[in-house]
């Protein structure tokens, strides 16, 4: 099973091969994400949730392609920002659970 860690390194790697770290400041990252997070919204824009359900299989590559590009930028981001995102994630549930029993 892969985790964060590893998939974060597959993407370090990828952006190092291609001399983009110079680009890859804690802001462009949280900007790019955010703009990829608005192309993932466009996919639902106007539709009710009934016809995002209806429309999931015939939309679901484009789907998985902008929830990557949202994760890609977030696991980057984390990176730089040297947060341990598996750490963060585990923390805050447990945080949400306090705050939200069950």
């Amino acid at each position: 099973m892969t985790n964060i860690k590893e998939i974060t390194q597959e993407i370090i790697r990828f952006r190092d091969q291609r001399k983009w770290k110079k680009f890859h400041t804690p802001k462009n990252l949280a900007l790019s994400m955010i703009i990829e997070t608005g192309e993932l919204f466009e996919i639902f824009q106007w539709l009710s949730d009934d016809e995002i359900y209806s429309k999931l299989e015939e939309e679901k590559d484009l789907l998985s392609d902008e929830l990557a590009d949202v994760a890609i930028y977030l696991f980057s981001l984390a990176n730089v920002l040297e947060v341990n995102l598996e750490e963060a994630i585990r923390i805050k549930l447990k945080k949400n659970a306090e705050k939200y029993p069950v």
